[in-house]
């Protein structure tokens, strides 16, 4: 059973709106100052989704050997929640982040200069 949106923390929201804008770094800060707050089982969690907001926020600056090195710690974070936790379907969301980094990530450059493909950033997208 998914809860509805309205049963989801405010900032948790507002975290996935900022991301799916494209606005990482203010989605990581959001998504940190819940991260903050919370001592259950959901806090990794929001520990992985600050890591990939920081990811795509390297990605972007074409600081790609940090993205690489948060990329891999995201999903260390999120690993424990897959296949789904809080109406995000993990399996989907980090295959799809996985592509949008594919080049770097396969890369054998210590700083690769592949550049990020807008059509390839994955959105964050609560389920019914």
């Amino acid at each position: 059973m998914t809860a509805a949106p309205d049963e989801y923390p405010a900032l948790y929201l507002k975290g996935i709106e900022l991301f799916n804008d494209c606005e990482f770094l203010d989605a990581s800060n959001t998504w940190v100052e819940l991260w903050t707050d919370c001592h259950g089982p959901s806090r990794r969690y929001y520990q992985g989704l600050i890591q990939t907001a920081v990811c795509l926020h390297h990605f972007v600056n074409e600081n790609t050997s940090g993205a690489v090195k948060v990329y891999h710690t995201s999903l260390d974070f999120l690993a424990p929640y897959r296949p789904k936790h809080l109406g995000i379907d993990l399996d989907q969301f980090l295959g799809e982040l996985g592509g949008c980094l594919q080049e770097i990530l396969e890369s054998n450059e210590r700083f690769p200069t592949e550049s990020i493909n807008p059509d390839l950033i994955p959105d964050l997208i609560l389920l019914d």
